[in-house]
């Protein structure tokens, strides 16, 4: 429930305001909604790889119904009804330019120290730029913020560019990939998730509602996404390589996505003139997790599963107290 609403029904109830230590605890009881939700289904899914109700193998048929499918039908149906005009703001400034700084420390030390191939480059760049602006960001930027829209900047970037960029590397290294910019463009515009997000934005920007017969379906269809991902994830937790073999990669990934990530949102924020609760805002999504839907790509090109999986698990957990902490460091300041 908004935290306007939620004012309003202590007000009818009681008579009186509610205590503003109540409105607090409404909101970390929301944001811990978020995760909690996740994990729901992330269990979900490895009790029926645990009993046997769904094998290893489909692990990637969930991945690529999400993938091909209902990823592309969400897309659509966020983007057109996105805003996109009001999100030119600082903090759509703040979220592509620390995405871009810790993503390139991470693709340096991937290429350079751990001497990973370029797919699994961009898959660790991602684990530590790409946040989960969605599932998570939404309903923390409406608890922890109390407005929605301090979201809205992060998903239009990362769907609009961040995955269309990463979709093209990645679509350049699979065997038998065309060399050359025309080659590129040519598979970004194949992209389903490239598609999904383009016509999305189209409709957004001529205001162009689809017809409930259309939309219906869609977005029937796009729903099925976040399930398709959490459960291919907890399937993966269960049957696939055992956690944390790769510790210490996934502790420096999570430690740009959780610490580096949020430092760098501080540093810039604060250079463009932002204070208090714009501020707070754009450190508070950068301190979200790793994406799941970064799990779905590192499925569908086969590149660096294991610690992609890892590193989403480790930053959600990880998550909850960042997030709780930059929101008492902003209570102390404010």
């Amino acid at each position: 429930m908004p935290h306007a609403a939620y004012v309003a029904v202590v007000i009818q109830r009681t008579g009186m305001p509610p205590h503003p230590r109540d409105c607090d605890d409404r909101r970390v009881l929301g944001a811990l909604q978020g995760f909690s939700t996740i994990l729901a289904v992330v269990l979900v899914g490895w009790l029926l790889a645990h009993f046997g109700v769904l094998r290893l193998e489909a692990r990637q048929i969930l991945a690529d119904v999400a993938f091909f499918v209902a990823s592309p039908a969400l897309l659509l149906v966020v983007l057109s009804k996105a805003p996109v005009s009001q999100v030119l703001s600082g903090g759509l400034a703040v979220a592509a330019m620390s995405s871009v700084a810790v993503m390139l420390v991470a693709a340096a030390i991937a290429h350079w120290r751990w001497r990973v191939a370029t797919g699994e480059t961009v898959m660790a760049a991602l684990c530590a730029g790409y946040v989960n602006s969605g599932n998570l960001g939404l309903p923390i930027a409406l608890y922890v913020l109390g407005n929605v829209t301090y979201a809205a900047p992060v998903l239009l970037y990362q769907l609009l560019v961040l995955t269309p960029v990463s979709m093209s590397v990645l679509d350049a290294q699979r065997p038998g990939a065309k060399p050359g910019l025309g080659a590129r463009l040519a598979g970004l515009l194949r992209n389903p998730i490239t598609i999904g997000a383009s016509v999305g934005l189209v409709l957004s920007v001529a205001q162009i509602t689809l017809p409930p017969v259309l939309l219906d379906p869609i977005t029937l269809i796009g729903n099925l996404a976040v399930p398709c991902m959490l459960l291919a994830f907890g399937v993966a937790l269960r049957l696939g390589q055992r956690p944390g073999e790769a510790i210490g990669r996934i502790g420096t990934l999570v430690a740009l996505k959780l610490v580096g990530m949020p430092l760098v949102a501080a540093g810039l924020g604060a250079a463009l003139g932002m204070r208090g609760k714009e501020l707070f805002a754009v450190v508070v999504m950068a301190a979200l997790p790793t994406a799941q839907n970064i799990f779905t790509y590192s499925l569908r090109y086969g590149r660096a599963v294991y610690l992609t999986r890892d590193a989403i698990f480790v930053s959600t957990l990880g998550s909850v107290p960042a997030i709780l902490l930059v929101a008492l460091v902003y209570q102390l300041g404010g």
